[in-house]
């Protein structure tokens, strides 16, 4: 069963203020290719509108970032007009040019050809025809969009390089709950009868997961009891059972139980923001760190490079005496308002969690949290 928060290293690093870790890559582009087109590329004469220690952003640099944002994720069109927006834009144009500088020459290879081939699984995601269109509606060129790819694995690659296995195994240690599975079976007795759809008082509930256990603990079958008496539609069917599931997306209370609840007993009635469930935990699998997959490490290294690049915008920027001056929108062109289903922003190409994420209430699983 996949882990939550299961994302690879190269998952993103951010507008917002953290961390864009994208897709994965083939070509590599030589250090001598990449040399060459820079000596062919036109002299910047646009005005600075950033500046910091050690070096600036123009106005045409900013322009194309703003246009790779749009490019890369248009649900962002009807905020990257407003000033906050632009702002951490630019801040992020120069988070990734003191990254990339900071890089070494095996990062910079690992990036040129991670960004090669993301820059190639993205084209072809989206196909020829609407590729070249939305390049032409952005007013970028084939090249902009691929070293983009390539500056962002440049800095996910530099990143990732000085993660240590110190670092690590401190980090599993704090999250081990994420990669520790169990099979458990529960009933759950609703706050609401499902039945009449009146609510429940507590003290009622509880008295009939009390008159419940009393049966289990009788020795009645437990996948009988549950398929007669449990509210989770997710799991009644099925005698109640959740097998093999990562306990890190269950509610607290029941998490909490399914971790430290000795091994095959039913124990008292755990009440949870859905009512109360009885639970018995049937196996337990808590993975050491020596037994992790590489998929599981890769995640844990994932988390500490979006840490990393979020502590840089955070703490190092502000140290840099960053000033901004951005050219002012046309007030035709401002918008406002914010994408569907998002409370904040992330880097153009990525997503918040890296998941499809179930949220509490919505979902028929009893046992589940918001956050899945």
């Amino acid at each position: 069963m996949s882990q939550p928060n299961k994302r690879k290293p190269w998952r993103m690093l951010s507008v917002a203020i953290a961390a864009v870790l994208a897709i994965s890559v083939l070509a590599a582009c030589t250090k001598q290719a990449e040399e060459s087109k820079v000596k062919d590329e036109p002299k910047d004469n646009s005005k600075v509108v950033v500046t910091y220690k050690g070096g600036t952003i123009t106005e045409n640099e900013f322009n194309r970032a703003i246009s790779m944002v749009k490019f890369l994720s248009p649900e962002y069109e009807s905020v990257i007009s407003s000033e906050p927006m632009r702002e951490q834009v630019a801040k992020q144009e120069v988070l990734y040019k003191l990254l990339v500088a900071k890089a070494d020459d095996k990062a910079k290879e690992q990036g040129s050809k991670n960004g090669n081939e993301q820059f190639e699984q993205y084209k072809k995601s989206l196909g020829d025809a609407k590729f070249k269109a939305s390049l032409s509606e952005q007013k970028l060129t084939e090249q902009d969009v691929k070293d983009y790819f390539i500056r962002i694995m440049t800095v996910i690659s530099s990143e990732t390089n000085k993660v240590t296995d110190d670092q690590l195994k401190q980090e599993f240690e704090k999250n081990k709950d994420q990669f520790t599975t169990a099979t458990v079976r529960h009933v759950l007795i609703n706050f609401q009868d499902p039945k009449t759809k009146k609510e429940r008082k507590k003290e009622d509930a509880l008295k009939l997961a009390k008159e419940v256990k009393a049966k289990l603990d009788g020795g009645a079958d437990f996948a009988t009891i549950a398929k007669k008496y449990s509210e989770d539609p997710g799991s009644a069917s099925n005698g109640g059972l959740y097998e093999n599931a990562s306990v890190a997306q269950w509610v607290p209370a029941f998490k909490e139980a399914a971790e430290k609840q000795p091994i095959n007993k039913i124990g008292e009635p755990v009440e949870t923001e859905y009512g109360y469930h009885i639970i018995k935990v049937e196996s337990r699998n808590e993975p050491t760190f020596d037994k992790l997959k590489d998929n599981e490490k890769e995640a844990l290294k994932s988390k500490l490079v979006g840490e990393s690049v979020q502590n840089f915008m955070t703490q190092d920027l502000p140290k840099l005496d960053l000033k901004i001056n951005l050219p002012k929108v046309p007030a035709t062109q401002e918008k406002s308002g914010t994408p569907s289903g998002t409370g904040s922003t992330t880097a153009p190409g990525g997503t918040t969690s890296g998941t499809s994420d179930t949220k509490a209430g919505t979902t028929k699983d009893g046992a589940t949290t918001e956050g899945k």
